[in-house]
């Protein structure tokens, strides 16, 4: 999104734009899952697991870290992936206003 299509919104429109492009894709969606059950992980071992092709995750991993929803931590050669739960708690907390305050507004 353009510099003044953003200035045109909210900061938390903004956000909530952001996160749910993060959320928008299901290879995200599944990556998510796996790191949140197989902390520490790196690129090769979702490869596996996932079934799409390095570069794909590789591409995947960077709009996540974008977000701030996960995190890299490098080890020699190797970058290691967690969720950040800081991150997730916080996006649950914007998530959740923006459900609970539409749902309002709807009656």
């Amino acid at each position: 999104m353009g510099h003044t299509k953003r200035m045109a919104h909210t900061l938390e429109q903004n956000q909530l734009a952001e996160l749910f492009k993060a959320f928008g894709h299901p290879a995200r969606i599944a990556i998510l899952q796996y790191i949140s059950t197989q902390p520490d992980s790196i690129c090769t071992d979702m490869v596996e697991e996932i079934d799409l092709a390095q570069s794909t995750i590789s591409q995947h991993l960077i709009e996540l870290k974008k977000t701030g929803i996960i995190e890299g931590k490098a080890y020699g050669k190797k970058m290691y992936y967690r969720i950040n739960i800081d991150k997730l708690y916080e996006v649950k907390q914007v998530l959740n206003h923006f459900l609970n305050t539409t749902h309002e507004n709807c009656y």
